[in-house]
């Protein structure tokens, strides 16, 4: 049912504390210093003068520093070497009685560099390029059957295209951010994470600790998008100053490094071939990759792999190359690999479709695959087609003329344009715990009068998931939503995994369901219902079920139609209308769940149509590091954004039937823009974002 966030109230009346708003007596605060070099290594602090600053406590880099163990995260490495793998990594902190203090020391602190040539711009035929061992999480790096070459040459129709992304910088309305506080050996940190066991795990280590040695707390996250999933400096700085001194301390990212040691996605290039027959029947897939990463962190987007389930084909390869350059580190964003890899694919159908003179969702219904393409895995449920189906009928797609550049509206040329979404449906395992308290003035005859508390250690970073998680206790306790009060964010609950992946839900909703119906079983078998004084709790672990899966093949799926207006004279790109229509399992919330679905779908006109992180060769750095500079779509840019769904219950994962739509709503959206621009101009834009530069003096307008 639709129902409004649980924690709704204390957002609005700014009762929810997020990381740096939680108060700490003695707080000191802590400013990250960035290089400004894009290699080589520092060879002088200058400390001294800085520390003179009234309210400096001090100033941390690698000649005054905690010794940390090894990671295997050399992004975790903070101050244990004068070495400098890219511009803005943290290569000094300066620690203050006030965040004012600190970053003027920031700003002052003279750091002295050695600095050597640096390689930071991808291509697809860089020296460098090699094969990485997988792609994330643990994909094949590449996949080949049949043979492709052959039908390839042999194909009746075929398209050989190239496309292009840019990076992408996450920028999350609140910034990475920690309060570290040390209690003897304890550490407890307030961490503005997607994933708590992570950071604690990551922590604990690099610290000497023991996992139960460190606790880290934020029930409430303003956003992450994939950057949150992992420990980031600002988590280490934090501790590290906090232990020197003695006393709690903060440290936040600011804006501007943000483009810097908190992730980001690489720029992709992608080489796409598709072979078919004359009727449209594709008969050889090849997707190519090329993509980079740092020198501290291997990290391969899984870019081609949404290409080995899509469609079917006989003859299909994907490969992956990565290139590690003296560049930031890249992470998981939204829909890693399948949003730039469904952009890459779904326009280069679109491509195909015009080369065959066939309709694109004919073309996408005719290469349905019957089974998981490469693995032969039978579908738990593939909504695919019925998605392509109702959007083309909400969205009006039969009185479409096909013939590009040939409607125009007074100054605006006018197009519309489709794409495919998909994205994995998984689950991890995870641990809750579920309880019953019994009512004031003492046992109670009656369990539906006790108190519900349920907790794990999930993570809700805005999407939703504390309400989702309390109605799933409450289907499976059979009690009333206020009955039940669902905790998270806070590693002295139950473990569960990080918020990523589009399986909060699915993982966590799974152990939630599992406590509760053994402890709605244990009231009910306990003197039939009564509550003792003390109360009963369940503990419940989903391991062995996750382990127990059947092995089909488990995505959700999605069709995306755009409406574009161009401007004959300027280029300007406007999207009017936007409608996606998706089968992602059995919708628990309604109401977040279209908010999720719509909110993925204006970051897919942004990735279209705005954003571009822009670097400059020269010093290694991108030169639109703010708001100011790096846009994101606002409300001036979003018009009529419309998101459904089928009936879809895939119980075959979970007790709840679910899926996860968190992240499904990007993923085609770029590419029917994309489309939509072509159908409206008759120019084709593969190299995103569709700049009105790239669109100015090459559209021939239609007739008035």
């Amino acid at each position: 049912m639709p129902l409004d966030r649980v924690e709704g109230r204390e957002k609005v009346t700014g009762a929810a504390k997020y990381a740096y708003e939680v108060e700490a007596e003695g707080v000191a605060y802590g400013v990250c210093v960035g290089a400004t070099i894009a290699k080589g290594a520092v060879i002088a602090v200058d400390a001294e003068p800085v520390r003179g600053i009234d309210g400096v406590l001090d100033v941390l880099w690698h000649g005054h520093a905690v010794r940390l163990e090894d990671t295997g995260d050399s992004e975790l490495a903070v101050f244990q070497s004068d070495r400098v793998a890219y511009r803005g990594q943290v290569v000094a902190a300066v620690v203050a009685e006030s965040l004012e203090a600190a970053r003027e020391g920031a700003r002052l602190l003279h750091v002295e560099y050695s600095p050597e040539p640096h390689d930071v711009e991808l291509r697809a035929d860089h020296p460098k390029l090699y094969k990485p061992p997988n792609v994330v999480p643990n994909y094949e790096t590449d996949t080949s059957q049949g043979d492709f070459d052959s039908a390839f040459a042999s194909a009746d129709v075929s398209v050989d295209l190239t496309y292009s992304t840019p990076a992408y910088h996450h920028n999350a309305m609140e910034t990475h951010s920690t309060l570290a506080v040390w209690d003897g050996d304890g550490l407890t940190l307030y961490d503005s994470t997607q994933s708590h066991v992570m950071v604690r795990d990551s922590v604990a280590q690099a610290f000497g600790l023991s996992p139960d040695r460190v606790r880290v707390v934020s029930p409430h996250v303003g956003g992450g998008f994939g950057s949150k999933l992992r420990a980031r400096p600002n988590v280490i700085v934090a501790a590290m100053a906090a232990r020197m001194h003695g006393r709690p301390l903060k440290v936040a990212a600011t804006r501007q490094q943000m483009f810097a040691f908190a992730g980001y996605r690489t720029p992709i290039i992608q080489r796409l071939r598709l072979g078919a027959a004359l009727d449209g029947t594709l008969t050889a897939i090849c997707h190519d990759v090329f993509e980079q990463s740092s020198t501290l962190v291997e990290f391969a987007e899984q870019t081609a792999v949404c290409t080995r389930w899509m469609y079917a084909a006989p003859h299909r390869r994907t490969s992956h190359r990565l290139a590690r350059l003296d560049v930031p580190s890249p992470t998981f964003m939204r829909a890693p690999g399948e949003c730039p890899g469904m952009f890459a694919l779904e326009s280069a159908m679109d491509e195909l479709a015009v080369a065959a003179g066939l309709d694109p969702v004919e073309l996408r219904i005719r290469n349905e695959p019957d089974v998981e393409p490469e693995s032969g895995k039978q579908w738990s449920t593939r909504g695919l087609l019925a998605c392509l189906r109702e959007g083309a009928e909400r969205f009006g797609w039969a009185e479409r003329d096909p013939e590009p550049a040939m409607r125009r509206e007074g100054r605006w040329l006018v197009g519309t344009g489709v794409a495919s979404s998909t994205y994995p449906a998984r689950r991890r395992p995870a641990q809750a715990r579920a309880s019953v308290r019994p009512a004031a003035g003492g046992a109670s005859s009656d369990a539906a009068a006790a108190d519900y508390l349920v907790q794990i250690a999930a993570a809700d970073i805005g999407t939703g998931a504390r309400t989702v998680l309390t109605q799933i206790a409450a289907d499976a306790l059979e009690v009333e939503l206020a009955r039940v009060r669902v905790e998270v964010g806070d590693t002295a609950f139950p473990p569960g995994p990080g918020a990523g992946g589009s399986m909060g839900t699915t993982s966590w909703g799974s152990a939630v369901w599992k406590a509760c119906r053994e402890l709605r079983s244990l009231l009910a078998e306990q003197h039939h219902g009564a509550v003792s004084s003390e109360g009963l709790e369940v503990v419940a672990d989903t391991s062995e079920d996750v382990e127990r899966d059947e092995p089909l093949a488990r995505y959700a799926f999605g069709a995306q139609f755009a409406e574009a207006r161009v401007d004959v004279d300027t280029g300007e790109v406007r999207v009017p209308r936007l409608l996606g229509v998706f089968a992602g399992g059995r919708v628990i919330n309604p109401k977040t769940a279209r908010s999720q679905l719509v909110g993925g779908m204006v970051m897919g006109i942004s990735m279209a149509l705005h954003e571009e992180s822009v670097l400059d060769p020269r010093f290694g750095d991108y030169v639109n590091h703010d708001f100011a500079g790096y846009h994101v779509a606002a409300n001036a840019d979003i018009r009529g954004v419309e998101a459904y769904w089928i009936d879809e219950d895939d119980t075959t994962m979970n007790p709840m039937g679910a899926k996860g739509l968190g992240e499904i709503g990007i993923v085609g959206t770029a590419a029917a823009v994309a489309n939509a621009v072509h159908h409206a101009t008759g120019v084709r834009v593969r190299d995103l974002p569709i700049a009105l530069s790239k669109l100015v003096g090459t559209v021939s307008p239609a007739p008035l």
